[in-house]
């Protein structure tokens, strides 16, 4: 239920106000003045302030400035332009004219209750978004991290271009929105395209707009999407994928900041941030000519390199617990651990997909954990250690072992000896896992190991 605040010295019109509001399901609160509201509520507890204009002691759009961030509706007697002006300026929502209609009062109200509701709801999404992705202290401890987070500080605050190197998810999306969202263009928008993902054909529409007629099917002028970030950033992953003549119209942009759309011959002229990022060896591209170097050099003003996932030693587990934690409450599921046998499987495997698989094996473990203990046979990778390294293996052979073998291996060798509660816990997993790995390898319990 929606909370009002009522300011008006009026009786009449107070009183008559808030039984309108209250028919409507509304929570009233009413006052004669702005200290009186001050010092009977707490003002920011409300959802919507609405005020006279002229009071007892302070006017109503002082109110304002002393509930910060609560949507404040003028009334005023004096319905002109400059009223109206003076009241928006201050940081009134809207006013509406005394003497107003209920219908009127309420249809206003109403909106502006709306777009409240829609702010908070997009600063949760915000917060929610910050916390997944902390672009002010990025997850990495390891000095390559460490120094791609210096080169972010330092370079956000400007519009410099951003080359961002590095093997596919890597995290160079990260990165982008991390110096977008220290930029000072973070209020405007972050525009992401992915170059690889879009048809040759289609690509130079795409990203400059085309105008009507300009091709088969062109039916009506588009905004491309290199306008639609006007203020703000334009992200190109891939950007090696790009076609020739796509780079030539890239080139403009960043040469004189203009575009120009698809079948026109005028010029627009552009406000946009451009960050690159690429898995591809730009040089090579040059050299075999699939690639500007006019283009190459514009672009690399600043260049970011992200190790891969495989080279950044400690933060692999750091970052293992902070995405299985943001997986789980995306899930909604409640909280989880990494057992020793799990961590150990997570430091040794080399990761040829980066970031990206590491959070996807994450979030199948967590799709199939029955209890609130993540083990190897969960995340579904394949050690690179040999088995010798994993606890109590008893004569392993030489050579790497896949978690598959080993645990075949290690209940062949133990089951006489240990019941199915002590090999379940020596392998890091419950015992109704060890059963269904049983019946998957056709490794029948021996009267022993049943006990």
């Amino acid at each position: 239920m929606s909370q009002i605040l009522i300011i008006e010295d009026e009786s009449v019109i107070r009183d008559a106000v808030e039984r309108l509001l209250t028919r409507r399901g509304y929570k009233v609160s009413a006052t004669e003045s702005v200290e009186e509201a001050e010092s009977k509520y707490d003002l920011q507890s409300f959802n919507l302030i609405l005020t006279d204009v002229r009071l007892p002691g302070v006017p109503g759009t002082e109110v304002i400035h002393r509930a910060p961030g609560v949507p404040v509706l003028i009334m005023t007697s004096y319905a002109s332009v400059r009223s109206a002006v003076d009241s928006m300026k201050k940081g009134a929502i809207d006013y509406i004219a005394k003497p107003f209609d209920h219908d009127e009062l309420v249809l206003l109200i109403e909106r502006t209750l709306k777009q409240e509701k829609l702010g908070r709801k997009t600063e949760v999404l915000k917060s929610e978004l910050d916390k997944s992705y902390p672009v002010d202290g990025m997850v990495g401890k390891c000095p390559a991290m460490q120094e791609v987070c210096r080169r972010v500080t330092k370079v956000a605050p400007t519009d410099s271009t951003v080359l961002i190197l590095g093997e596919s998810g890597t995290g160079k999306e990260l990165v982008a929105r991390a110096l977008h969202e220290q930029s000072l263009r973070k209020d405007a928008p972050i525009i992401t395209v992915n170059c690889a993902a879009i048809p040759e054909t289609l690509i130079e529409s795409e990203l400059f707009g085309h105008e009507k007629g300009a091709f088969t099917g062109a039916d009506s002028s588009r905004t491309g999407l290199v306008e639609a970030a006007e203020g703000g950033t334009l992200f190109l992953d891939e950007i090696g994928e790009l076609p020739l003549a796509a780079q030539a119209r890239l080139l403009r942009v960043l040469q004189n900041g203009e575009i120009r759309r698809v079948g026109s011959e005028q010029s627009r002229v552009v406000d946009v941030r451009l960050i690159a990022a690429t898995h591809r060896d730009l040089k090579q591209r040059v050299q075999e000519g699939e690639f500007r170097s006019d283009l190459y050099f514009r672009l690399r003003v600043v260049e970011l390199n992200l190790p891969p996932l495989r080279e950044r030693g400690g933060d692999i587990v750091d970052l293992a617990i902070f995405l299985l934690e943001k997986t789980r409450k995306q899930l909604n599921r409640a909280p989880m651990t990494l057992n020793q046998a799990s961590i150990e499987t997570i430091s040794t495997y080399t990761w040829p997909g980066n970031v990206r698989e590491l959070e996807n094996a994450l979030e199948r473990a967590v799709i199939l954990c029955e209890e609130d203990i993540i083990t190897p046979d969960l995340l579904a990778i394949e050690s690179t250690h040999s088995a010798g390294t994993l606890p109590i293996a008893a004569t392993p052979p030489t050579g790497e072992l896949s978690l598959e073998q080993y645990f075949r291996q290690f209940v062949l060798e133990n089951q006489d000896q240990m019941t199915e509660t002590e090999l379940s816990k020596r392998l890091g997993i419950s015992r109704k896992a060890l059963w269904e790995r049983r019946q998957r390898f056709g490794i029948p319990r021996t009267k022993k190991s049943s006990r």
